[in-house]
């Protein structure tokens, strides 16, 4: 006799059925918040050393599975291990964020390979294996990319910028160079992605941080087609793959981007509103968000009142619950274990 697989409530909602209460996890869960990821993080070494150490990477990914009891747990890893493996130069510098050999020219794209050297990857597999031989069989595990967009941005500027100016401008300037870059990272998301599921993955994401940034027609062609694409070739090899994704300040523009990718669900920002997404987002896929990471910092009534905002917006729908951006470093334990009691005790 088979024993029916354990249910898990977060691919659950991604598969179409609304659950009475909405699973939870929070982007950036394994992170600086954490005093016990601050000790092994402070033993790694550099950023790059804990991403790449399955050991560190699976346990970190762990943490906040033990402590929160989250319906998810998600790889720790980095949007710009793409890069690294066609070979780029990536750093991590403290209190700096990323630093990498800019492509800021046609010239410079030329010398880009067009695919990577998986091997480098690897560890990212192996912490996925990890992880998922340890995680209660009801906890998903979410394996993700950077979108072409958002990772492109890095690599032109070889920086972050305040609102990606170099890479806007490069698209406009160069856009058969641009589209070089946004070709190679297409190809290569794929066969990362299709990894990442052969290693235990049940759903992934793709991070657009940057997408808000674009006009509506260049948000057309550099957000929206890249992860089209990415979603067909990811889905050509394993048909049923459940995908989310995130292109943040989208705003109006979410509703088309929905249709035009086929992703499962979409992450909103804190600035969605609310009326849009049920009408025109929610009818179709899932939707996961959208709590202010400051008023998680704020805690109090402030924080019961917006995770109630989320849960009376979305929770009659098909709902993850989760953050509309990363979690703060600064975010006390406290107010996270208050924002998971009360999802938890939601009753709808």
């Amino acid at each position: 006799m088979t024993q029916n697989p354990t249910i898990k409530p977060f691919l659950e909602v991604l598969s179409g059925r609304r659950q009475p209460v909405p699973p939870i996890w929070m982007m950036r869960q394994a992170g600086r918040y954490l005093p016990e990821y601050r000790e092994l993080r402070a033993k790694a070494g550099g950023f790059l050393d804990l991403c790449f150490t399955p050991e560190y990477a699976a346990e970190v990914s762990l943490q906040p599975i033990r402590r929160f009891k989250f319906d998810a747990a998600i790889i720790f890893s980095d949007i710009l291990v793409i890069p690294y493996a066609l070979g780029r130069d990536v750093r991590f510098e403290a209190g700096e964020g990323p630093r990498l050999d800019p492509l800021d020219t046609p010239d410079k794209v030329g010398t880009l390979k067009s695919s990577g050297d998986f091997a480098k990857l690897e560890p990212v597999f192996e912490a996925l294996r990890r992880v998922r031989r340890e995680l209660d069989s009801k906890v998903a595990l979410i394996g993700f990319c950077g979108a072409p967009w958002t990772v492109a941005t890095y690599m032109v500027a070889g920086q972050g910028t305040p609102d990606q100016a170099p890479a806007r401008m490069m698209a406009y300037r160069h856009p058969e160079a641009f589209a070089k870059i946004i070709d190679v990272l297409v190809e290569n998301s794929v066969q990362y992605l299709l990894g990442q599921l052969k290693a235990g993955a049940d759903v992934l994401q793709i991070f657009d941080t940057w997408a808000g940034v674009l006009p509506p027609r260049e948000f057309q062609r550099w957000s929206v087609e890249p992860t089209r694409r990415i979603v067909e070739g990811v889905r050509r090899q394993v048909p049923d793959a459940k995908i989310i994704g995130f292109p943040r300040g989208a705003g109006a523009l979410l509703p088309g981007y929905v249709e035009a990718t086929g992703v499962d669900a979409v992450s909103i920002d804190w600035a969605a509103e609310p009326s849009l997404i049920r009408e025109r987002v929610q009818t179709k896929v899932a939707v996961q968000g959208n709590l202010d990471p400051l008023v998680l910092i704020a805690g109090g009534e402030a924080l019961d009142r917006a995770v109630d905002d989320v849960l009376a917006n979305f929770a009659g729908g098909r709902l993850i619950f989760n953050l509309g951006h990363g979690i703060q470093p600064e975010t006390p334990i406290a107010h996270v274990e208050q924002m998971v009691k009360r999802v938890r005790a939601y009753r709808g």
